[in-house]
């Protein structure tokens, strides 16, 4: 399945390897970007999956609340429900530029855990832009489990930069 990003969300390049695949064995120019990996490494431990990006400026993503990121009450611990919103949202900020190369990083995030996610539940989380122009976006989120109650929601303010300015 794809990884939700076609390679661009967040910034990151499509073939993970960035400049290191120019040929030097990672030894050489000064003023070269380091590979960024995609899906990164955060996406595969938690295992968020994206299910769909097809509108621009939307996406839901998915994953299970593993008993891994469980606090001693058995419930997802809130950091992870924040990481899966984060990643929809961020992603909405890609498919909401189009083709513009840009990197997007969250300046601001607000989380409201409206009940607890249970350890083996599914959680999906769509994001969508509610606002946004070349630099800013304002994006929010809602985090449902498989039940389709409502688990948190979330709202953020993103700032793109082109990726050639960098």
């Amino acid at each position: 399945m794809n990884d939700g990003r076609d390679g661009s969300s967040h910034g990151r390049p499509d073939d993970g390897q960035g400049d290191a695949a120019q040929g030097d064995g990672g030894q050489g120019d000064a003023v070269r970007r380091s590979a960024i990996q995609v899906p990164p490494n955060s996406d595969l431990t938690l295992g968020l999956v994206c299910l769909d990006k097809s509108e621009p400026g939307r996406t839901t993503w998915s994953m299970e609340a593993d008993e891994r990121f469980a606090n001693p009450a058995g419930v997802l611990q809130g950091g992870f429900v924040t990481a899966l919103a984060d990643a929809a949202m961020g992603a909405a900020t890609i498919t909401h530029v189009g083709s513009a190369p840009v990197y997007s990083a969250n300046v601001e995030l607000k989380m409201s855990f409206i009940r607890p996610a249970r350890v083996g539940s599914v959680l999906n989380g769509t994001g969508w832009v509610v606002s946004g122009g070349r630099r800013v976006v304002f994006c929010e989120c809602e985090i449902r489990d498989e039940r389709d109650a409502l688990v948190a929601r979330a709202s953020s303010t993103y700032l793109l930069t082109p990726r050639d300015s960098v």
